[in-house]
């Protein structure tokens, strides 16, 4: 079943070993929504590529939540949100947000290895949110 041990007593899996297992279960259970919090962070690129290319034929027709930091996972989405400081600050598909040369172009840019870092601005501005959360301002 969805809770049966797997492994030694559960606890000789790797880390991407727990999150395939977890998204199996999660889509045998066959929901209306699926919400995948970081299901490919403990998985090498390789395995990312294999487990998106499943994710990408068992989410159709469904209404998906993926959150990632790893932007590669949510490319094809078709609508992606770009949170700041608990805020949504972008929202478009993976072209448009690139063409935008906003926060998630840059951040884009540095994970691809085209960029070395964000620009100040960026880091600035979220700086200066986190400060005003910390206060109590937001």
């Amino acid at each position: 079943g969805y809770d049966t041990m797997v492994g030694e007593r559960g606890v000789k899996l790797s880390g991407g070993q727990r999150q395939r297992i977890s998204i199996a279960r999660a889509v045998l259970k066959d929901p209306e929504l699926l919400v995948l919090d970081e299901a490919t962070s403990d998985v090498d690129t390789e395995t990312e590529m294999l487990i998106q290319r499943s994710l990408d034929r068992l989410t159709e027709d469904r209404t998906t939540f993926a959150i990632a930091h790893r932007l590669s996972t949510i490319r094809d989405a078709d609508r992606i949100l770009v949170l700041e400081s608990g805020e949504i600050v972008e929202r478009g598909s993976h072209g448009a947000l690139l063409e935008a040369g906003g926060l998630y172009a840059h951040l884009w840019g540095v994970q691809a290895g085209e960029i070395d870092e964000l620009p100040d601005e960026f880091v600035e501005r979220a700086a200066e949110r986190q400060a005003r959360t910390e206060a109590g301002d937001d």
